[in-house]
């Protein structure tokens, strides 16, 4: 059997992290099966549709290296791709069951429906009142009939054998009063016209299937391999979800932060899915090769923001310095920091910070916290610099700062060893003495590049101002 999955989306929103897991895992299963992998727009809630929703969808999907084989920019033999544009279809399918009494014609609105069912009315009697048109050319629903007593099965590749009985199902809307159907008949329709193979989707879906089953299994079409995958949740272990402010839900605000999209592919890959072996960080290729539907877990994966840093961390080390300072200019351009038009202090920032990035905006954060925090020695600052004898070395350094006629990392480094040398001093002494006279910390980015990121003036100034605390 061929695969062919499809990642569904409805433009009411933008691509967000629960989204962007489905369209992956179905992306890597196609791929790793030699299949066919479908976007379809579900876009038949015309009220909540939000401008711009498909176009976020399908460009985040593309910057996150997903891609697709059928769609609308993409037209194949089983379009149209937009629900919207398939209205025909929805109607051959509906007359088919209504024909087969299947389907039946509803003149009354929900509120009735449930205050009926607390008076205790039984499936039949509610049905038969429910086809009673109040007046002639009244508008209509069409709901299906669910059948007594049938179980509907389905051994569901994550979660094993799920069973629904009909008896917990009330009879539901398949086509609304306007004529447009309703996401589940759409969906089970689609699933079968687009000859999908198999449904890997979250397990928010699940409450869905048994509707979707009866459509099925009332046109007598086969079922598709389901796949419901669990829930993504917090550090807390709540569901993930848009309003929880501690997390960035949208892929769009990864991309503005400064994350790369193969990070975040990384990432995403691995919430509910367990590649064999200890390792975690593989290439697009890599995850093609590995993705296994037994591998997915039946457990809630946890959205853990420190591993996806270490990751971003881990792909911004391997960046060229140039690829690097492209990612960064924007935000030290917009934050107008240090010598923010000299595309060579650029560079240099970039180069000093590369190590400690997490993701790219955060080099503002870097920058003010080393080279604009208030200048002020802690005492035990001021404690080591006394008994290390640390003034000379001090001296030593502001004289040649004086003579110095090129102020960079390499004359800098030259300046450094020559006081050394003078001075007899070496190692710590030499190095942390220095460190503390123009940073006020113990830690931080290579020295020489860290001054000539500073300026010679303000090294020149904080050096004088830790010389008059020194005995």
């Amino acid at each position: 059997m061929s695969v062919r999955v499809r990642y569904a989306p409805s433009p009411t929103g933008y691509l967000h992290i629960g989204n962007a897991r489905t369209a992956l895992f179905n992306y890597l299963f196609a791929r790793h099966h030699g299949g066919t992998m479908i976007v379809r727009i579900e876009d038949t809630d015309l009220a909540r549709n939000v401008e711009a929703g498909i176009e976020s969808q399908l460009e985040y999907l593309t910057w996150l290296g997903v891609d697709w084989d059928e769609s609308i920019d993409k037209p194949g033999a089983y379009g149209p791709y937009q629900q919207t544009q398939r209205q025909e279809l929805y109607d051959d399918v509906a007359k088919t069951l209504q024909a087969k009494g299947v389907l039946y014609p509803s003149y009354v609105e929900k509120e009735t429906l449930e205050a009926w069912l607390s008076e205790g009315l039984d499936r039949h009697e509610i049905r038969r009142r429910s086809q009673m048109a109040p007046f002639d050319g009244a508008p209509y629903a069409l709901r299906f009939a669910v059948p007594e007593d049938v179980v509907y099965r389905l051994d569901d590749v994550v979660k094993g054998r799920v069973e629904f009985h009909s008896h917990d199902i009330e009879d539901w809307v398949a086509i609304k009063q306007n004529g447009i159907p309703t996401y589940n008949f759409a969906c089970a329709v689609d699933d079968h016209l687009m000859a999908i193979s198999h449904v890997l989707r979250g397990d928010d879906h699940l409450t869905n299937t048994p509707k979707q089953l009866m459509v099925f299994d009332a046109m007598s079409w086969p079922l598709p391999q389901y796949g419901h995958m669990t829930l993504i949740v917090n550090p807390e272990g709540k569901k993930l979800s848009k309003r929880d402010g501690s997390i960035m839900q949208f892929i769009e605000q990864y991309d503005r932060a400064g994350y790369l999209p193969e990070a975040l592919f990384n990432f995403i890959a691995l919430l509910g899915f367990s590649p064999e072996g200890e390792e975690e960080i593989f290439d697009k290729e890599g995850f093609i090769e590995r993705f296994d539907t037994k591998r997915l877990s039946t457990s809630p994966a946890t959205f853990d923001v420190q591993k996806l840093r270490y990751l971003n961390h881990h792909y911004l080390q391997k960046l060229p310095l140039e690829t690097l300072s492209a990612l960064c200019e924007p935000y030290i351009k917009e934050h107008q920091l240090g010598r923010y038009e000299d595309a060579q202090w650029i560079n240099s920032l970039c180069a000093v910070f590369q190590e400690r990035l997490e993701y790219a905006s955060q080099i503002t954060e870097h920058y003010h916290a080393f080279f604009e925090h208030p200048f002020r020695l802690e005492e035990e600052h001021l404690t080591f610099l006394n008994e290390e004898n640390a003034q000379p070395i001090l001296q030593a350094f502001q004289a040649g700062l004086e003579a110095l006629t090129l102020f960079e990392p390499e004359t800098l480094k030259g300046l450094i060893k020559e006081v050394g040398q003078a001075t007899e001093a070496k190692g710590k002494r030499l190095f942390m003495s220095l460190r503390l006279a123009v940073s006020a910390s113990m830690h931080g980015p290579e020295l020489p590049k860290m001054m000539h990121l500073m300026g010679k003036e303000r090294v020149q100034q904080r050096i004088e101002e830790t010389l008059k605390h020194l005995n």
